[in-house]
């Protein structure tokens, strides 16, 4: 039985809880459970008890069966009583308010002797007469005296010294929530075992259980989060990876997330695995040679055909272009030009047969682009939402809409891009940072698992696909965060051990955004980095179309065409 449960998802979900342990002809009940949430994202916490409770209990049938037990952090706890009645006021997970929101606390196991109070005139006190309740006044007391308002302000290695203190009484396996943040505390005498687990979307069922709870996470129809789940004991189930926390590890989950490690004997905070979101070191200039060949072979006669090619890379302050040559094996009338998005384009006109066209572009360039954030805005705002005059919206408009989807699925998306805003304390830069991070950590590159025609949406519940829909996503996302952003075809240098070398040998997509002050950025979410030296940018625009390297149209039906694209990137000097 996990006598203690808490989790945090990136979004809302509405999970079944089955409490197995009431069922009747089960064994003998617990002497209590309890379960805590927060509806809504609300700082108010809404907590469902029951003291002593029948097999067969109505209470255990409502959290089974109501549907609108929906929330992104819920806490659950099983009495098995050791100090203190068994009453309402004895069973957890339990509630105080404090710095205008509700705080919930759960504690997984029992002290080996009563705690006396440190103050007669501490600002919380026990309704009831367990150890674990006195722990939480306690705690809370810290949080007061130090001014602390929420977990996010706490001092992480302050908390585990209270709570290490407190161990030499017994087991403080511990978690705390303040309806945002979670904290889980392992005993550091591995009295009292946590457990870490994590599901990842996409799923179309899971189910994780034991003997005497069964969790259906899929059950209404509520789509996929992610999560990270503490629990006294794992429970069993595909979907779900768990793995022990160490004797003395502090940890902090936000939206499904760990934001703070601590594992045991560390002095400071560790950033969280997987989660690294410092800008960028500075990096050196590079100089690189490309060559871009692409071959259509027709099973028939072409008679006539049209091409638009913006195989010539940009060329401004980021990025010098040092040479272009564009050649095709099948003489045409050609017409240079700017698009109304400021690349270069060639238009081509083939009036004559061929069952084989072959375009070959070289280019050499400069990349300039060392230190992406070296210049700080000096008046702009850094944090989300961004505002944006009048004009600067005119201009910014096309890069600001999101792509034309059910609004109900631009509802799940706009929820989505949120968890990663209040995930960073709204903060501009982090939040994008964050999102570049976990597309590349949370969804799988898998080459022909998606099309042109694939939206963000599908790649949302999917969590899989490639360069293309990676950059989508992260378009969509932060436009409906009203932040600029565009997509960017170019060239990516790998160098040939490194393990994304394969993209190399094709063209490459990732994102530009507009930040206030700075100017356009790039943020390549199949890498996890910011754009710097390795990245060529060919053409931008609004979308893969507006960007496409080659594009055209031929005028003979009934024609079967085979595509071979070649693409080298190597380092002059």
């Amino acid at each position: 039985m996990p006598n203690l449960l808490a989790m945090s998802f990136e979004g809302e979900l509405a999970p079944c809880f089955d409490l197995r342990c009431l069922h009747p002809g089960s064994k003998r009940p617990p002497d209590g459970w309890g379960l805590g949430y927060y509806p809504g994202g609300e700082p108010s916490a809404s907590v469902l008890k029951e003291p002593a409770p029948p097999h067969g209990s109505i209470r255990s049938e409502l959290v089974k069966a109501w549907e609108h037990l929906e929330a992104s952090l819920f806490v659950l706890h099983i009495r098995t009583a050791t100090w203190g009645a068994i009453s309402d006021a004895n069973t957890q997970p339990f509630s105080r308010s404090y710095a205008g929101r509700d705080w919930l606390f759960s504690h997984s196991g029992s002290l080996r002797h009563r705690l006396e109070r440190s103050s007669t005139k501490s600002l919380f006190e026990p309704t009831g007469s367990t150890d674990s309740e006195l722990i939480f006044c306690e705690l809370l007391a810290v949080f007061a005296q130090n001014g602390w308002r929420s977990i996010g302000d706490a001092d992480p290695a302050a908390v585990r010294a209270f709570f290490e203190r407190l161990g030499a009484h017994g087991n403080m396996s511990s978690v705390l929530t303040d309806g945002r943040d979670l904290l889980a505390y392992a005993d550091a005498h591995g009295e009292g075992h946590l457990h870490l687990g994590t599901i990842r979307p996409p799923y179309q069922k899971l189910i994780l259980e034991d003997a005497d709870l069964l969790l259906d996470f899929s059950r209404r129809g509520v789509e996929a989060q992610k999560g990270i789940l503490v629990a006294s004991n794992p429970l069993e189930g595909l979907g779900a990876t768990w793995k022990a926390m160490s004797p003395g590890h502090l940890l902090v989950v936000r939206q499904g997330a760990i934001i703070v490690d601590m594992p045991p004997g560390a002095a400071t905070v560790q950033r969280a695995a997987g989660r690294d979101l410092q800008r960028p070191a500075p990096a050196e200039p590079r100089h690189l040679s490309i060559v871009h060949r692409t071959a259509y072979h027709y099973d028939k006669p072409v008679e006539r055909s049209s091409h638009l090619l913006r195989l010539t890379p940009i060329h401004d302050r980021l990025q010098t272009l040092h040479a272009s040559t564009i050649t095709l094996s099948v003489d045409g009338k050609q017409r240079d030009y700017d698009d109304v998005f400021g690349n270069h384009a060639r238009k081509v006109v083939i009036e004559q047969s061929y069952t084989e066209l072959v375009i070959e572009a070289r280019s050499e360039v400069s990349l300039l682009d060392t230190e992406p954030f070296g210049l700080r805005p000096f008046h702009a705002r850094s944090t989300i939402p961004l505002v944006w005059m009048p004009w600067q919206r005119q201009v910014l408009q096309p890069y600001l809409l999101p792509p034309e989807l059910p609004e109900s699925q631009l509802e799940v998306l706009a929820r989505y891009a949120m968890t990663f805003v209040e995930r960073n304390d709204y903060d501009l830069v982090d939040t994008l940072l964050d999102l570049n991070q976990t597309i590349y950590r949370d969804y799988l590159y898998q080459k022909g698992s998606t099309s042109l025609s694939t939206t963000p949406y599908e790649v949302y519940t999917r969590r899989t696909g490639v360069c293309q829909d990676f950059a989508n996503l992260f378009i969509c996302l932060a436009r409906l965060l009203s932040v600029p952003a565009r997509y960017v075809c170019g060239y990516l240098y790998t160098g040939p051990k490194h393990p994304n070398h394969s993209m190399a040998e094709a063209s490459h997509a990732w994102v530009q955004v507009y930040l206030p002050e700075v100017g356009w950025k790039g943020f390549d979410p199949t890498s996890g980095v910011v754009t710097q030296t390795d990245h060529v940018r060919l053409a931008v625009g609004r979308s893969y179309v507006d960007a496409t390297p080659t594009s055209g149209t031929i005028y003979t039906s009934g024609v079967r065409e085979t595509l071979d694209v070649a693409v080298h990137v190597t380092p002059i000097g």
